[in-house]
């Protein structure tokens, strides 16, 4: 076989696994959910809902939304998009479906679920099964979706203060609260080991404004000492035992 025919062979393959891929791709849930009415979509959604098939439910979910948008259960079916979304780990479209809903929807009933799903799915995107997995601390990475947690929340308890989910609301907040403050103070010790002791400095300070009633924050201060007495800045250090001795770990 010469050189010309085995590269027209492989580029007729290529083509095909490529066009074998856009096909796979651009299927949708319409492929592959049967044509019966909305009723009965609908109540077999809810079926996988109540049994945990969190795939099946988000696939005659996005069939019913797709097909009929401005039907009797769009509201619903939006709703219950965004808890099988959340379920199914599928987090993007969950905050995307969130967006929507409350973009067409402002003044919604459950307009403070909506908003405690939020701050639940910024949570989640927080996760990392192999950490959870194997206890690896990670309090070092990016914190931006527990910010974004904290959040949600804490407009949670301003908008709705007597809504069902504002006591939980609170006790993430928490959890939240001492997320941020390990990860301001991994960065201080990173500052520490780095020899920028102005930075150290600064990030402790940070820590103590933001989480005083933390863990991280009574332990910032011993970074803190080690940062002025690399200094020699005796009156500081002075201070910051002082505070030692008054916030013992």
């Amino acid at each position: 076989m010469s050189m010309a025919s085995r590269f027209n062979m492989k580029h007729q393959t290529l083509v095909g696994l490529l066009s074998a891929m856009l096909l796979f791709g651009c299927s949708s849930s319409d492929d592959i959910v049967p044509d019966v009415p909305p009723s009965q979509l609908y109540a077999d959604a809810q079926t996988s809902l109540r049994a945990g098939s969190w795939s099946s439910a988000v696939e005659k979910l996005e069939a019913l939304d797709s097909r009929y948008p401005f039907g009797p259960y769009s509201e619903q079916v939006q709703l219950d998009l965004i808890y099988a979304y959340y379920k199914n780990d599928e987090l993007p479209l969950a905050l995307a479906t969130i967006e929507r809903f409350t973009r067409l929807n402002p003044t919604h009933e459950k307009s403070d679920w909506v908003l405690y799903m939020r701050g639940l799915t910024h949570m989640a995107q927080d996760r990392n099964f192999l950490h959870d997995l194997f206890n690896i601390d990670r309090s070092d990475r990016d914190p931006e979706p527990v910010k974004q947690a904290f959040s949600d929340f804490k407009r949670l308890l301003q908008r709705y203060p007597a809504s069902a989910y504002a006591e939980d609301a609170e006790q993430r907040m928490i959890a939240l609260k001492k997320r941020l403050s390990e990860y301001d103070y991994a960065t201080a010790d990173f500052y520490i080991r780095r020899k920028a002791w102005i930075a150290a400095i600064n990030r402790c300070q940070e820590i103590q404004r933001s989480y005083p009633d933390t863990e991280a924050a009574r332990k910032s201060l011993r970074l803190q000492l080690i940062a002025y007495q690399e200094l020699n800045l005796d009156d500081a250090v002075a201070r910051t035992e002082k505070l030692i001795e008054l916030n013992p770990l």
